[in-house]
């Protein structure tokens, strides 16, 4: 672990946002002198310098790329990627991007469904994370050290060469990265039981926008809230995350049990409906609805896939299944007893055979896609579902479904002012929407988009309202975006009550209080407050 030093670097100029193409050129060539001229190893920093002229240029950028909607010939790309070996060469470059009015963009895994921490439509640079990967697991005190440029499924992999009982409770795609999950919230199989990955964060060190680098003690407790599910680019750069691990069973068990709509599969999620959140806090449960072909040749049907995750053997699993949910039909040939870490490669979809394709940052495959997301506070009604199965029978439908994600637990118990995460208590669950097609199809693109905003207009009667809700980690930017230049608290709130609901007024605090000048920003950041006038709005 790259344990930091305390240095500072003085605050300079506010970016501004618009430059002529030779200013540009200039600001480009200033940057690149600045970052050797204030490296304290000029050599070292120039093996982390990549610009568009340098042959590994293109093969950087996009090996982060997770959503090749934001992969084309025309998609905006940076003047210069900084690939940063240890923290001064963050601490520089944040100098000399405020200096040389560059927009900087934080990316760590890539994931983000809007692709803001690689694309910028103003001139940017990335600072990518991916050699700030270190992990260091303390069994003994169950903890570990992670830094924000490593993947999930790296965590999961160094946790379990340790403990077959200690795990961590966040998302089933291990490539996703550490710096943007954590920093979202991040969900997973073992919500219900434990909460979230931010739950569970309990120190972190962060690079503000003076280049001092800060731990929980002189960061303040109001920033540590903040990055816990507010986002950590808006705030500053958050280089490691000290995390609590949590206790799980040498063996747990899975399933899924598949049902389409001649297996009464409509019934059957109704009820799911009713009883998943209430299910006991050890039985994760979800449901992916996909069009599939019929047993009729030449038709199609709806799919419900039932999956879930239970802290326990088959022996106790079956029984509670039959008590509880006996409409689905489980039986012991639908279950396989594994370790938890093969849970987390089952739910993903992934090989249980190899546990070391964790460590594979590009084991998955890329797509290109769209996606939206909500919460559901009362049962859809079977007529309801059935107008969703309806948008699932057009043709734009061939590759997409929508998830379902259990609730309750634990999820219950916790306070939504607890962390910038707000979805809690009086949630059934989470549901999320996407939509994919091949990337020979990005010039038709928008009718695939346009289905999904169809399907997403009609889940409007049955979803939150006022606000209604969207997870952060899902961005979406159909829900509002901050204007370029100056953004207001007004306009930028019609996204960020959607994600934070009330959570939204600290997190502009805190924003206010650590980056006034909003040098850290993208579509959906944070903004500062900019007046006396919003700040009494507030009051």
């Amino acid at each position: 672990m790259k344990i930091p030093h305390i240095s500072v670097l003085p605050v300079l100029l506010v970016v501004l946002f618009s430059l002529s193409g030779a200013t540009l050129a200039d600001s480009h060539s200033d940057f690149l002198h600045c970052l050797s001229l204030h490296s304290a190893d000029s050599a070292s920093i120039s093996e982390v310098i990549f610009t568009q002229n340098n042959s590994s240029y293109l093969s950087i950028l996009d090996v982060s790329i997770q959503n090749l909607r934001f992969s084309t010939s025309t998609t905006p790309k940076p003047s210069v990627i900084v690939t940063p070996l240890e923290t001064s060469h963050i601490q520089t470059t944040i100098y000399c991007s405020k200096t040389h009015k560059l927009e900087i963009r934080i990316r760590s895994g890539g994931h983000d469904f809007e692709g803001l921490s690689y694309v910028s439509e103003i001139p940017f640079i990335i600072l990518d994370l991916v050699n700030f990967r270190s992990i260091e697991v303390d069994t003994k005190n169950k903890v570990a050290w992670v830094e924000s440029g490593a993947t999930i499924g790296e965590l999961y992999y160094r946790i379990s060469e340790k403990s077959k009982t200690l795990a961590f409770p966040a998302g089933v795609c291990h490539t996703v990265g550490v710096g943007g999950h954590f920093s979202g919230g991040g969900y997973g199989i073992l919500m219900r039981k434990y909460g979230l990955a931010a739950d569970h964060v309990i120190d972190a060190h962060l690079i503000d926008v003076n280049g001092r680098i800060l731990d929980r003690k002189s960061m303040g407790e109001d920033l540590f809230w903040a990055i816990r599910g507010g986002g950590g680019n808006t705030f500053g750069i958050v280089l490691a995350w000290k995390v609590k691990l949590v206790s799980v069973p040498e063996v747990v068990t899975v399933f899924t049990v598949n049902k389409t709509l001649e297996q009464n599969a409509t019934k059957i999620l109704h009820r799911w409906q009713n009883i998943g959140h209430k299910l006991p806090d050890d039985l994760f449960t979800d449901v992916t609805i996909t069009k599939v072909n019929s047993s009729q040749v030449g038709k199609k049907t709806i799919q419900a896939a039932f999956k879930a995750l239970y802290l326990g053997g088959i022996d106790e699993l079956i029984p509670l299944i039959q008590d509880r949910f006996p409409e689905l039909g489980l039986v012991k040939q639908d279950c396989i007893e594994m370790s938890w870490v093969e849970s987390v490669l089952y739910f993903g979809g992934v090989s249980r055979e190899h546990l070391d394709i964790l460590l594979d940052r590009n084991a998955l495959p890329k797509q290109t896609f769209k996606a939206k997301s909500d919460y559901v506070k009362e049962p859809i009604p079977e007529s309801g579902l059935e107008g969703i199965w309806e948008n699932f029978f057009e043709k734009e439908a061939e590759i997409a479904f929508m998830m379902m994600v259990a609730f309750g637990g634990k999820m219950d118990e916790i306070p939504e002012t607890a962390l910038p995460y707000p979805h809690r208590a009086g949630n059934l669950y989470q549901a999320s929407y996407l939509v994919g097609w091949s990337k020979e199809e990005n010039a038709e693109s928008q009718k695939y988009i346009s289905w999904i905003r169809r399907l997403y207009s009609y889940m409007t009667t049955y979803v939150s309202k006022s606000p209604r809700e969207a997870y952060f980690n899902y961005r979406d930017l159909d829900i509002g975006t901050n204007k370029v230049g100056y953004t207001s608290y007004a306009q930028a709130s019609i996204w960020g009550l959607k994600y934070f609901k009330n959570n939204f007024n600290r997190l502009v605090h805190v924003k206010t209080m650590v980056d006034p000048e909003n040098f850290f920003k993208n579509e959906q950041s944070v903004p500062p407050l900019s007046s006396s006038k919003e700040q009494g709005s507030l009051e």
